[in-house]
């Protein structure tokens, strides 16, 4: 049983939030650190996760990520109701028999840290319960449930792209120069977060375009899967600005945009430096690896990344750990993340030696040339 219930843990992490939020003043802070610290020190600390486990029951592990979807709405509308001003009275007596205590005492009680807190929390948490199951279940195209709670689960982040562009274009073009979800060598993450954001909602509606004109459907109609997105994204907008008026949505877009920067951190962890010849497979050796527990569990196995890579249509469970012959990261996807975002030059000295380390054992004679090309 155990072994199902690990998966829930982002779940029941999420829903701890939701009570320490209850709890007013520093509880909002104290949880951000404690979660913080819990992934980080975590990963360093508990056994790696080097198994593949057989589940009798799929269905209970599907259940895990479906349930994020009410657990995400809460958490996101919880949030925007304590930054904004002027609630509606009719949000207010909901809230407060919700809660069963005076939310607007409650809201008072928060300090500056706190709600900075508060929208970096809530940020990862659209992160870890959004777009990681929302990745999951947008690689499973033939199933419609899945599609379906995968793209709401994306809409939070205003990131419908990432059912397209990344299951139609990284899969094919990742480590080569075209793809905008690779990361050069030294490239600085904030610029490559700009980039990346800008570019894949570019490609992604490019690659709708291809496909309805190919099919012979307009392109600008509700078959448009990048015009349906981000109606789903709008929406929930626009429920941000009947709760907290314009200061909801300005709230909202943060909190979104924030996550959408904190997945294409992790994708500038997944191949940060590596290159692949144009022609050829995506192997073993093209992804960063992780086998560390918490960031395994919280982020749904996209640490076994080049697994990942040679079969997409896997379900997360059935991902291999990664072997001897696939580069590995020196921590977590979670730590790096952390590394990355607050001390980039530190990432970088790091991922030099990892990356001396590729050329030397990893990399094709052809990979070598085009390293030596890039650093001139």
């Amino acid at each position: 049983m155990l072994k199902y219930l690990k998966h829930f843990l982002p779940a029941f992490t999420a829903i701890f939030y939701i009570l320490a939020i209850s709890m007013g003043e520093y509880y909002p802070t104290i949880f951000f650190i404690g979660f913080s610290l819990f992934l980080t020190i975590g990963d360093y600390l508990l056994p790696k996760d080097e198994h593949i486990q057989q589940f009798s029951y799929p269905s209970i592990l599907n259940s895990f990520m479906y349930i994020n979807l009410p657990i995400l709405f809460i958490i996101v509308i919880l949030t925007i109701s304590i930054l904004s001003n002027n609630l509606p009275q009719w949000h207010i007596n909901f809230l407060d028999s919700y809660y069963s205590i005076d939310f607007i005492s409650l809201k008072k009680s928060f300090n500056i840290i706190d709600k900075i807190a508060l929208i970096i929390q809530t940020t990862l948490t659209i992160g870890v319960l959004g777009i990681v199951p929302g990745h999951e279940l947008t690689h499973r195209i033939k199933n419609k449930l899945d599609m379906f709670i995968g793209n709401w689960l994306l809409a939070f982040s205003w990131d419908c792209t990432f059912a397209i562009e990344h299951v139609y274009g990284h899969h094919k073009n990742a480590c080569l120069p075209e793809d905008p979800a690779s990361a050069k060598r030294g490239e600085n993450i904030y610029s490559f977060i700009g980039k990346a954001i800008y570019t894949q909602h570019v490609d992604g509606w490019k690659i709708e375009n291809n496909r309805l004109k190919t099919n012979g459907v307009n392109p600008f109609s509700f078959n448009n899967r990048m015009f349906v997105g981000y109606c789903r994204s709008l929406l929930i907008t626009i429920l941000a600005f009947l709760i907290g008026g314009w200061i909801g949505i300005l709230y909202f877009l943060i909190c979104a945009l924030l996550a959408k920067s904190f997945l294409e951190t992790i994708n500038y962890v997944e191949h940060y430096g590596l290159v692949r010849e144009k022609g050829k497979r995506i192997q073993m050796r093209h992804s960063w690896n992780s086998n560390h527990l918490l960031s395994s569990v919280f982020l749904c196995n996209v640490t076994r990344h080049s697994d990942h890579h040679r079969r997409a249509s896997l379900n997360f469970w059935e991902l291999h750990p990664c072997p001897e012959n696939a580069p590995m990261t020196p921590y977590g996807y979670l730590t790096m993340l952390y590394i990355v975002l607050l001390a980039p030059f530190l990432y970088q000295r790091i991922m030099k030696k990892k990356l001396v380390d590729w050329e030397l054992n990893y990399a094709s004679t052809e990979e070598k040339k085009l390293i030596n090309i890039n650093l001139k």
